[in-house]
């Protein structure tokens, strides 16, 4: 993966993936074709600091909000301490929740900052909580970026590191809450772009399978479909 700056124009849509046949498209999907939505969402494996042109990025944050290991430590680094300075007035943020800061040294705008579920702890609790938790996270993230006015935000994959939560599940349900968020006639249109931003390939392999279910391809060939009960999610049990 590069280390260089990543301008927005270069990061690849749907629409586009279709074409470039990265994305392959199912013969069941599970939402409506819509060219629109597949010119606004976007995948890409890269360092989220290195995105350019993005006015937000998400965080995979604790609760602390204070910096910690994975794409929190990296974000923090990058940022610069007076991310962290600013963090120490927000008195952290529960789980599934979201917060905006200054974004400093990065190059983007701002920073929303979300605390993912821990798997394991979360569905000793409830079997169902972890799945609500991280809905909870890129719907609140979403509504926070719209809400300060900004057109594009890059989310990294919460949860998926040392959290532990399964890389194919934790997609579908970012998937499937983007995908309401932007049929929500109450957000139409006010964000230009979407951009998953996976650093692991476990993540990236996750998106690439998971995608096509909920952003389908227009007009779709159905020869060119993949097969059926491989692109289904597969179940977290």
């Amino acid at each position: 993966m590069a280390s260089s700056l990543i301008p927005l124009a270069e990061i690849p849509t749907v629409s586009l993936l279709y074409k470039l046949k990265r994305l392959v498209p199912v013969s069941h999907p599970l939402a409506r074709p819509c060219n629109a939505f597949n010119d606004t969402i976007s995948l890409i494996r890269n360092d989220i600091t290195k995105l350019q042109g993005v006015d937000c990025i998400v965080n995979a944050a604790n609760k602390s909000l204070l910096g910690g290991g994975g794409v929190d430590g990296v974000i923090h680094r990058a940022a610069g301490p007076e991310l962290l300075d600013e963090c120490r007035t927000l008195d952290g943020c529960d789980t599934g929740g979201a917060v905006i800061t200054s974004a400093y040294d990065l190059p983007c705008k701002q920073i929303v900052h979300t605390v993912g579920p821990i798997y394991e702890l979360e569905r000793r609790r409830d079997k169902e909580l972890p799945e609500s938790l991280l809905r909870s996270c890129y719907r609140r993230s979403l509504e926070v970026a719209v809400e300060n006015d900004m057109t594009s935000i890059a989310f990294s994959a919460i949860s998926t590191g040392v959290y532990g939560y399964p890389s194919e599940a934790a997609a579908q349900a970012a998937l499937d809450e983007t995908r309401k968020f932007v049929e929500n006639p109450e957000y139409a249109g006010k964000l230009e772009r979407i951009i998953f931003c996976n650093f692991e390939r476990k993540d990236e392999i996750a998106y690439e399978k998971l995608t096509p279910l909920f952003f389908p391809l227009e007009d779709q060939d159905a020869s060119h479909t993949s097969n059926d009960i491989e692109s289904q999610p597969e179940s977290d049990g």
